[in-house]
């Protein structure tokens, strides 16, 4: 009899196997999970919609953007490089601080979007902005270099109105002067990591970085140091939630990154350490010519961040657009008769078409390829808007998307229609009303006063 060999699916290393866990996913594709190597993560705990309230009512503990893509740049150019090729403006970008750099083409639309964090004179730490900064730097003339330390290092998000009080029980130290995108060195069960107070839900929040060897004596501190206040460890499938609830527009799930000639052959030649592929398309507005799918740093929200003292790759499209901008970011909440209207058509042999199907999950993880979108219509059934992103929230009660919409119907409540079914299918229009954006309004994180929240009693 032929001996047949076992085999094995990998658990992602950077949380501890927890048999309560009652649902795992297979990581395939897309930049995190190749360094995973396939491996398998997390997708609920506690349940999704109970893990969604975490960032509202308490905090949460996600570990599922392990590995982040990260690099180290360095040269007397570095900050040349980010100030040439990002809207962003370094006249005051302090050694201790970050930024949300945006990079963008001749066109102004954005490439992509990550975080840069200025550690010495010349040197920077950045997140998500790799592999376009690699290839910026092997095209362009910068005396700089880059090295690509994803895997290396791990990073905790947590998020919520305890997160703070959650750290600071676990370093035993004050942390309450840490401000909105600044970072601070600490101890965590003896192993040295970086406090950062950033986050995407919205709410109050903090990523814990430090080296991979360390990562789950660091994970067990913490979510030993938040039992007290009521953490929940968040999964990939509540993870989706964020984005679209916190105000937070994020390539590869509300909009495709632009395509700048060169790149991707660059990347195709260092797929393992990538792992990018090409967009494919779902949804309603499937069938639009890809320029039309792509956003400026404007029609997502981002203007306040686009500074016009320094010459940037886009500049002349942005400073054009900006003069007159056709598009905004508004939040939408779908009618709810609407919606039941799609669950109930599941139930009717007349009505039953598979796009029709709903189904809460979307496949939403940073890396994948695939990319849904929506048209927005207006009652003459004009083309207004792209609407990504959609999702229920648990906490607010209402199935809610992201749109870049025409600024003429981007005040709040003014209606309009999704339209809802793939290309060539049956389709549905579904009611919609424009609301705020960010659909989180009250205790955003860059607004949080740390004086008002307790101080622990630290004993050294």
């Amino acid at each position: 009899m032929q001996n047949k060999s076992k085999r094995y699916l990998k658990h992602t290393p950077y949380v501890p196997y927890d048999n309560s866990c009652y649902t795992y996913v297979m990581s395939e594709g897309g930049a995190i999970s190749s360094f995973v190597g396939g491996g398998v993560t997390p997708y609920e705990y506690t349940g999704w919609e109970d893990e969604c309230l975490s960032w509202h009512e308490n905090c949460f503990i996600h570990a599922g953007l392990n590995p982040t893509t990260t690099s180290i740049v360095k040269g007397p150019d570095a900050l040349k490089l980010f100030s040439d090729n990002s809207v962003n403006s370094y006249n005051n970008f302090k050694i201790g601080r970050s930024k949300h750099v945006i990079m963008c083409d001749e066109n102004g639309k954005i490439v992509i979007h990550g975080v840069c964090q200025r550690l010495a004179e010349d040197e920077f730490r950045t997140y998500w902005l790799s592999p376009w900064v690699d290839f910026l730097l092997s095209t362009g003339d910068y005396n700089a270099s880059v090295e690509n330390i994803t895997g290396e290092t791990f990073l905790y998000q947590l998020g919520g109105p305890r997160s703070l009080e959650v750290i600071e029980n676990a370093c035993q130290e004050d942390l309450h002067d840490i401000r909105f995108l600044g970072f601070k060195d600490t101890i965590i069960a003896g192993k040295k990591v970086t406090v950062y107070r950033i986050g995407m839900c919205g709410t109050l929040a903090y990523e814990v970085h430090g080296l991979t060897e360390d990562c789950l004596d660091v994970y067990d501190a913490l979510l030993k140091a938040g039992e007290a206040f009521g953490i929940r460890k968040l999964g990939r499938n509540a993870y989706r939630v964020v984005h679209t609830e916190g105000g937070f527009p994020q390539i590869f799930y509300h909009f495709p990154f632009a395509m700048w000639d060169g790149l991707m052959e660059y990347v195709g030649a260092q797929e393992d350490i990538y792992g990018l592929a090409p967009f494919a398309f779902s949804g309603s507005a499937a069938d639009l010519p890809y320029p039309e799918q792509l956003r400026s740093p404007i029609e997502v929200g981002w203007s306040h961040m686009v500074k016009f003292d320094h010459d940037f790759t886009g500049k002349d499209a942005l400073e054009k657009e900006m003069e007159n901008p056709k598009r905004t970011m508004v939040t939408l909440e779908w009618n709810h008769d609407d919606l039941l209207d799609i669950y109930r058509s599941q139930f009717s042999k007349e009505d039953a078409c598979s796009t029709m199907k709903w189904s809460e999950d979307f496949d939403f993880y940073l890396g994948s390829s695939n990319f849904h979108i929506d048209k927005v219509l207006n009652q003459e059934d004009d083309l207004i808007g792209l609407a990504s992103g959609r999702l229920f929230s648990p906490y607010y009660r209402e199935m809610i998307s992201l749109c870049s919409i025409d600024i003429a119907y981007a005040n709040i409540g003014t209606e309009v229609t999704v339209l809802w079914g793939e290309v060539g299918t049956k389709q549905k229009k579904i009611r919609a009303k424009v609301a705020r954006f960010p659909y989180i309004d009250k205790n955003r994180n860059e607004d949080v006063n740390t004086d008002s929240i307790p101080r622990l009693n630290i004993n050294k």
